[in-house]
């Protein structure tokens, strides 16, 4: 058995481009900004380094995401690993993308990458105390 999903959160690289597959389908591609921490060897400090990806959605999904998505946008997609090869030029070439089938808002379209404020809740809630749990040694098996 194999599997093959992905989840990322990001910002879009560029405005989403839709165009239309030889079948009629639509096709909306963008770009997004993924940051990965990584330690720097010889300072010890922790630095953000940027990965890009290339994302594909299909069908009547894409054009209703091409109405929405802007540069700059922060948003969580869900979908899978797609690998193509070609050869231009006589070099041969390769790329990774993400087949996007979930796209998760984190910003709305007007703040320019902004994340949303979370409203003040209208009135206070109480949370009852969670229960008390004890665990005896006894009870665990190994």
């Amino acid at each position: 058995m194999s599997i093959n999903k992905v989840v990322v959160s990001g910002n879009l690289t560029r405005d989403p481009e839709l165009r239309s597959g030889s079948t009629g389908m639509s096709v909306l591609v963008f770009g997004i900004a993924v940051n990965d921490r990584r330690r720097d060897p010889s300072s010890g400090e922790w630095t953000d380094y940027a990965n890009f990806f290339d994302c594909t959605v299909f069908g009547s999904r894409a054009d209703g995401l091409a109405k929405v998505l802007t540069k700059g946008m922060k948003i969580a997609i869900v979908g899978r690993l797609h690998y193509s090869n070609w050869e231009k030029d006589g070099a041969k070439r390769s790329k990774v993308e993400i087949y996007v089938d979930e796209v998760d808002f984190m910003s709305n379209r007007n703040s320019g990458g902004q994340e949303y404020a979370a409203a003040p809740p209208s009135s206070p809630v109480e949370i009852p105390p969670a229960p008390e749990i004890t665990v005896y040694d006894e009870d665990i098996p190994f």
